[in-house]
């Protein structure tokens, strides 16, 4: 599936989109869940508590966000896929993480809860047709469709391992 056209997602969302390359969504989610599955094996026990500043989310914290994320984008593509053109309402991250008891999971746990939620995504992505891919309904107050979804959750978790490296692995 090709990259989505502008007028497919909020601008906001243009800095998810620009992290992937071009090519096929489906084979990149693919490959990047068993990068990402290493990378995160490989972070030592001690950084998943880590905040690197007072008030910040602790590494834990930040990868409950992107699999939170990729749940809520990966229905949010399951509704327009099919058609559906309610408009969905957007959520707050801010009030999701303190919620998530994500401090008191084990890294493992949040390692094969990113596996799960990784692989339905690619279950649903995997079967969308063209005219599925194509549809666009409404989140948050704007457009966006089946396949900006896809490039937005790929191009998410590219931002998260940045942020990681930077922030939390220094």
């Amino acid at each position: 599936m090709s990259r989505p056209d502008t007028n497919e997602f909020a601008p906001y969302y243009g800095k998810y989109i620009g992290l992937v390359p071009d090519g096929s969504i489906v084979p990149f989610l693919k490959n990047q869940m068993a990068s990402t599955l290493d990378y995160l094996r490989g972070i030592p026990a001690e950084k998943w508590t880590y905040a690197y500043q007072p008030g910040k989310w602790t590494l834990a914290e930040s990868w409950i966000h992107v699999i939170d994320t990729e749940r809520i984008f990966a229905y949010r593509a399951l509704r327009i896929g099919r058609g559906d053109k309610t408009a969905l309402p957007g959520f707050d991250q801010d009030e999701y993480v303190p919620n998530s008891d994500a401090n008191n999971r084990t890294a493992a746990s949040i390692i094969a809860e990113f596996e799960a939620v990784r692989a339905a995504t690619l279950s649903f992505f995997e079967h969308c047709t063209d005219q599925m891919w194509t549809e666009i309904g409404q989140a948050s107050n704007n457009p966006v469709s089946t396949r900006a979804l896809a490039f937005i959750i790929a191009g998410h978790v590219e931002h998260h391992i940045k942020i990681t490296n930077e922030r939390y692995l220094p």
